[in-house]
């Protein structure tokens, strides 16, 4: 269907006016830490789709193909979504907005105050029959069933409401094994 739909953007002449952004509202463990779906606090899950055809990407080569296709690897969060559109509408963006525009980084500039961590949250509460072990095996309530987690380049801190933290250093240990949380050394990181 979305080859029928950009064969009449570019039949009806919008295709190079339309901005198209693809993504999604979670990535996938897909086998990651022996998990499936959205689960916990893994990179896997969190790392969420995002690709955004813009108006100033329309220069067509001789193969067909785009000239200019550029990968960011710098931190990006869902806010940032709406942020974006409204930039390229040339829309206000409110002072309210959490999010930043991606024109920057669309354009191929970092700006100097670009975000230097991402952050995210996960209710692992009972939702009808799914995970009800966890609830009862840690003698949690609803409304402890949360968990916030802040990660930058080197570590991912996850904190949750009723359960204790988790601290790990994502260059050493990759996989996520080792909780430094309670490491002494690691209490100012």
């Amino acid at each position: 269907n979305l080859g029928r739909i950009f064969k009449y953007l570019k039949d009806s002449d919008q295709y190079k006016s339309t901005l198209i952004v693809f993504t999604s509202d979670h990535g996938e463990h897909l086998g990651d830490h022996f998990l499936f779906g959205k689960l916990g606090y893994f990179d896997q899950a969190f790392s969420i789709p995002l690709i955004i055809k813009h108006t100033q990407a329309n220069e067509i080569n001789s193969n067909n193909s785009h000239k200019k296709i550029s990968k960011v690897n710098v931190f990006t969060e869902s806010i940032d979504v709406m942020p974006t559109i409204l930039d390229w509408l040339e829309a206000e963006i409110p002072e309210e907005c959490d999010g930043m525009s991606l024109f920057p980084l669309i354009k191929g500039k970092i700006p100097d105050n670009w975000r230097a961590e991402v952050h995210w949250e996960y209710d692992f509460r009972k939702i009808g029959s799914f995970q009800p072990m966890i609830e009862k095996k840690f003698g949690l309530t609803p409304d402890q069933c949360s968990l916030t987690v802040i990660r930058d380049e080197k570590f991912k801190y996850v904190h949750m409401t009723a359960l204790p933290p988790l601290l790990f250093d994502l260059k050493e240990d990759p996989g996520e094994f080792k909780n430094l949380a309670n490491d002494p050394n690691f209490k100012s990181k």
